[in-house]
């Protein structure tokens, strides 16, 4: 037997060569050993501190293990159905995958070929970037002005070779948004030229009167593809399941890069019941809101800058490294998210969480901040 390597030289393109990959954290009980702690708070991935809605968890309890052995519906058709329902749209314009993250990159896959591009923001979910990227394709990333999306600066990037536009609205990490008459503004100048997605997987979390909604555009702009995900509002972020929404010539092209049978039974049926759990959506505001107001006072006291808008999170600067106050933090059994990576140097997101959650982080915050604040 030859145990030696392929010539991995000749058999990786180029664009995976130079391509980081990104290492997700480890598992709760391997990060409470290493760092000494009997409990772990997670505020660094935006999940929902209510959890699903009660539908839903009864839904998961009822699951009957039978069906584990049994493929899922392929296409998701009842959660489709219901959706078409809820939104009076047609359930062929909708389609499901695992998470977000998939539907990301069935749009890339779609429309991009060798030489094409898209156009995005440079501190924004970095999905877009890294599936176009490590798929061949150039990431125009444009910088944030004002830490919101800049559309002039987005449309002066592209060029004949731009396939898509990525805004992500409202904005992760900072919060920002853009207004319905801006994005129109956007997409009329667009004027069909590119495929426009909206990232809405934060849409639920808005209170603003003045917020679009993507999906009412989609009669009138047909270039338009909404993103939603049942991870953030529904609290199923441990099932994997989101889904895209646009007219029906361009979902039909979609479903055409579209992995089938990738969405589990579990995650449709938790789905099914979350579809219409407003008040779930109802009691996740006011807890965000309560939250949100705490540690915008909170952090201000300790003289923090703070990046803060719509969505369940918020960001701060610090006075140290916030590689530094990771770890301070895991000591304390506190999980934040480092920024740094992510082009906001000494950053941290936090999500919002029980009001008990934020009382714990600001006091180790108090802790860990190297001056008397």
């Amino acid at each position: 037997m030859n145990s030696r390597m392929p010539d991995l030289e000749r058999l990786v393109p180029a664009h995976v060569k130079c391509f980081e990959a990104y290492i997700p954290s480890k598992p709760d009980d391997v990060l409470m050993e290493y760092y000494g702690v009997k409990r772990l708070l997670r505020l660094n991935n935006n999940e929902n501190p209510l959890g699903p809605p009660a539908e839903s968890r009864e839904a998961i309890t009822k699951f009957p293990t039978v069906k584990a052995s049994v493929y899922p519906s392929g296409d998701a058709f009842h959660l489709r159905q219901l959706l078409a329902a809820r939104f009076k749209l047609d359930p062929d314009q909708f389609l499901v995958g695992n998470g977000a993250n998939e539907v990301i990159a069935f749009v890339i896959k779609a429309f991009c070929q060798e030489g094409d591009n898209i156009v995005t923001a440079d501190k924004t979910f970095a999905v877009y970037e890294w599936v176009a990227r490590f798929s061949g394709y150039e990431a125009r990333c444009v910088p944030l002005r004002d830490y919101g999306f800049d559309d002039e600066a987005m449309l002066t990037a592209a060029d004949e070779r731009t396939k898509i536009f990525f805004v992500c609205n409202p904005n992760n990490p900072t919060g920002t948004y853009w207004s319905k008459k801006r994005l129109t503004d956007f997409l009329d100048r667009v004027d069909r030229r590119a495929i426009v997605v909206v990232d809405e997987a934060y849409l639920e979390f808005v209170e603003e009167d003045d917020f679009p909604d993507a999906m009412d555009l989609i009669g009138l702009y047909p270039n338009v593809v909404s993103f939603r995900t049942f991870s953030k509002m529904y609290g199923l972020a441990g099932l994997r399941i989101g889904y895209l929404c646009g007219a029906p010539e361009i979902v039909d092209i979609i479903r055409k890069t579209c992995v089938v049978y990738s969405v589990n039974t579990l995650a449709q049926v938790a789905a099914i019941e979350a579809v219409n759990a407003d008040h779930h959506v109802a009691a996740t505001r006011k807890a965000v809101r309560e939250a949100r107001d705490y540690l915008t006072r909170e952090f201000g006291k300790m003289g923090l800058f703070l990046v803060s808008g719509q969505g369940c999170y918020m960001m701060a600067r610090l006075p140290m490294s916030d590689s530094l106050a990771y770890r301070k933090l895991m000591a304390k059994g506190l999980m934040i998210r480092t920024m740094t990576g992510f082009r906001f140097p000494n950053f941290i997101r936090v999500s919002f969480g029980a009001m008990e959650d934020m009382e714990e982080l600001v006091r180790g915050m108090r802790e860990i901040l190297p001056s008397k604040r």
